[in-house]
């Protein structure tokens, strides 16, 4: 069985990004990258599903410029066994990579696709149900526990209501949540087999895949910064301020 796993080159989420001077965009200026953090749950998956007998192939995938290479070698530190590298110099939306996902899983023929439910960057939690209706393939998204069984994949969900688990044929799509598992940090032993590994890179031109921009950002701003907290004598004084200044009761 083979997996395939899509990742997104992000700031890493420890760095405070800020805006540039021009309100074009964030500074990304020096900025360290890093996986989406969601990415490194579904390639944590699927490395275990490897490990546990029930995959024989791990290949990732990413969508970007071609300093994504580096997160890519990152995944086959971590235990990808191939990357394929779908190169682009457009800031590539939702859709955008759904598109390029369609024709890697067109050549790839993978048995499942895990990807992260959002990427930390746009927060958009639109890539997987995209690429799941564009390939008409059964999808679990939000999972906080996967399962093969007999052809099948069951992924357990959290809803509402609890929990809720779906049965779904294979190939299937499963977008992981952040209770699914606790990924690895790679090993120097590892990260220096990875530069050993194989990295293809396909260009979307070449693919033919359009993957204009949708949408134009206007302008990037840092949120207001918060006003200092004051310190009141007295519950009536508290009562005061809420009601007067606040006004958030009556």
């Amino acid at each position: 069985m083979k997996i395939l796993v899509p990742v997104k080159r992000v700031v890493d989420y420890n760095v405070k990004v800020r805006a540039k001077s021009d309100e074009s965009g964030p500074d990304l200026s020096n900025a360290k990258m890093a996986i989406n953090p969601f990415c490194e749950i579904a390639m944590e998956e699927a490395v275990r599903l490897k490990e546990a007998g029930k995959a024989e192939e791990v290949v990732a995938v990413s969508v970007g410029d071609a300093a994504s290479q580096e997160q890519l070698r990152t995944c086959l530190a971590l235990g990808a066994d191939r990357a394929i590298l779908v190169e682009t110099d457009q800031a590539v939306e939702p859709l955008g990579v759904a598109k390029a996902l369609k024709e890697v899983f067109s050549k790839e023929n993978p048995d499942l696709i895990i990807l992260g439910k959002q990427a930390i960057d746009g927060d958009a939690n639109q890539t997987g149900q995209m690429l799941a209706a564009m390939l008409d393939l059964p999808q679990g998204t939000f999972a906080s526990e996967v399962d093969l069984q007999d052809g099948q994949v069951q992924v357990t969900r959290e809803v509402d209501g609890g929990l809720q688990t779906l049965s779904l044929n294979m190939p299937a799509i499963i977008t992981t949540d952040l209770r699914l598992n606790e990924p690895r940090y790679a090993s120097l032993p590892n990260i220096m087999k990875a530069k050993k590994k194989p990295l293809e890179t396909l260009q979307a031109t070449e693919l033919g895949l359009d993957l204009t921009p949708r949408q134009n950002t206007i302008k990037v701003t840092p949120p207001p910064e918060r006003a200092a907290g004051i310190m009141v004598e007295s519950i009536d004084q508290l009562v005061d301020k809420l009601k007067n200044e606040a006004k958030v009761i009556s």
